[in-house]
């Protein structure tokens, strides 16, 4: 028997029954739909009470700190699995048979070429473009050369698409790089693994071939497997939004890009790095300490607490472990930025006032040491963000086209402006 909400009305207006709904974990939801025939609709800003689709990819529980990835805990996966393995979980529900990986991996280096033609895309840019910024608008273009014979609701169809993304999103990301450098651009190398082969496009010239460190190329692996879903953050939403009209899937991503984007999404481990340049040196940290226990200062420290987790993000946990791998593999133990970054992690998990409060430092504040490490600039940390969160946005995107309740999203508002008003010829208004 479904259970039911009423909504009841001070007025004396007749209740209203509402489904109770129930997923396999998590808080029930209540069925709104049959607001909308009795003439009303919800206000939730920013979505925080409001269940926008049906997923069957991604759960967290902030107040535990759990992660699962189609019901595999985020902790076996990141110790037993590889990006391109949890990519085809991601997308296909179920991990790959041996062969089945094989095949996949085939695939993604198949469509690892971006077309000739768009070089001249990225350089109708300006050299000193924003890495991000570069990504967006080449990922955008690859609608003008992907467009045609593409049935999205066609299961293969959508594959394709979804090869071709998880493909060439690395390459349109080192060569973004590349582009601002101005070097010369690396094609892949097929030969190497989707880490390698980025750090390969990324850091080899023709003059100095690149061999990719194992301790790095896994780290960076193990990045882009932490990162690639997370539930209906704000560029998945915008994913899915801009996907449910119907749109171009490389323009649906390039959406996504552009709110990922944001200091308050994708660019967190940025500010973290910024924050720590900005520092200066270890004796500095007491007094950056004390600003942000003074709630007057409005100073607060970057890479600290999450929005969602109320326990410890459990990415953050795996991704500790792999920053102090990197720093060990790079003997950088003793460098200044990295000691101001193990002493406040130190102050974090120790301080009475950050414990009680849950403040522990998040995947952010570790992606970003381990990028600074690996000699990624600041500006490249959004971009990798990106790289990694396409397998997600593939995914969630081919779910929606999937599902039968698919219809083209479409919010509410509540209207708060003028009512009717008269226009007045601009001879007779007064200021």
């Amino acid at each position: 028997m479904t259970k039911t909400a009423t909504l009841t009305f001070s007025d004396g207006t007749p209740p209203i029954e509402l489904p109770i709904l129930e997923g396999t974990y998590g808080k029930p939801v209540i069925d709104l739909k049959a607001l909308a025939a009795h003439g009303y609709f919800t206000h939730d800003p920013g979505f925080t009470a409001t269940s926008s689709c049906n997923s069957a990819i991604t759960y967290i529980d902030g107040e535990e700190g759990l992660l699962y990835y189609r019901g595999y805990p985020i902790e076996e996966l990141a110790y037993k699995s590889d990006h391109m393995e949890v990519s085809y979980l991601l997308l296909h529900g179920e991990l790959p048979t041996a062969e089945q990986k094989t095949a996949f991996v085939n695939s993604i280096r198949h469509h690892t070429l971006l077309h000739d033609q768009m070089e001249n895309v990225f350089r109708g840019f300006r050299r000193s473009a924003h890495p991000m910024a570069v990504m967006i608008g080449v990922t955008g273009a690859m609608s003008a050369f992907y467009h045609e014979g593409t049935d999205l609701f066609d299961p293969k169809h959508r594959e394709i698409v979804a090869h071709r993304l998880l493909a060439k999103i690395p390459t349109v990301a080192a060569w973004a790089y590349k582009f601002n450098e101005g070097q010369p651009f690396v094609y892949p190398n097929n030969r190497l693994s989707y880490a390698e082969n980025f750090m390969h496009m990324m850091f080899s010239t023709p003059c100095e071939p690149y061999e990719p460190n194992p301790v790095l190329a896994r780290a960076l692996d193990r990045i882009f497997l932490l990162h690639a879903d997370h539930e209906q953050n704000a560029s998945t939403s915008t994913v899915r939004l801009s996907g449910s009209s119907g749109a171009n899937p490389y323009a649906c991503v390039a959406a996504g890009m552009a709110s990922l984007w944001g200091p308050l999404h994708g660019g967190a481990n940025e500010a973290v790095l910024k924050m720590l340049d900005e520092m200066g040196d270890v004796s500095r940290i007491p007094e950056y300490i004390a600003r942000a226990k003074d709630k007057s200062s409005g100073f607060r420290l970057m890479g600290f607490g999450h929005r969602v987790y109320r326990n410890m993000d459990p990415r953050a946990r795996i991704i500790r472990q792999t920053a102090h791998e990197v720093l060990e593999a790079l003997d950088l133990k003793d460098n200044p930025t990295f000691r101001m970054a193990m002493e406040l992690e130190r102050i974090a998990l120790e301080d009475e006032y950050f414990v009680s409060r849950k403040l522990y430092p998040n995947v952010d504040f570790y992606s970003g040491i381990i990028f600074r490490a690996m000699g990624i600039p600041t500006s490249m940390f959004t971009v990798l963000f990106a790289l990694a969160r396409t397998a997600g946005w593939v995914a969630q995107w081919n779910e929606m086209l999937s599902d039968p309740a698919h219809k083209i999203g479409r919010p509410r508002q509540r209207y708060i402006g003028h009512a009717r008003r008269e226009y007045v010829p601009i001879e007779a208004r007064r200021a």
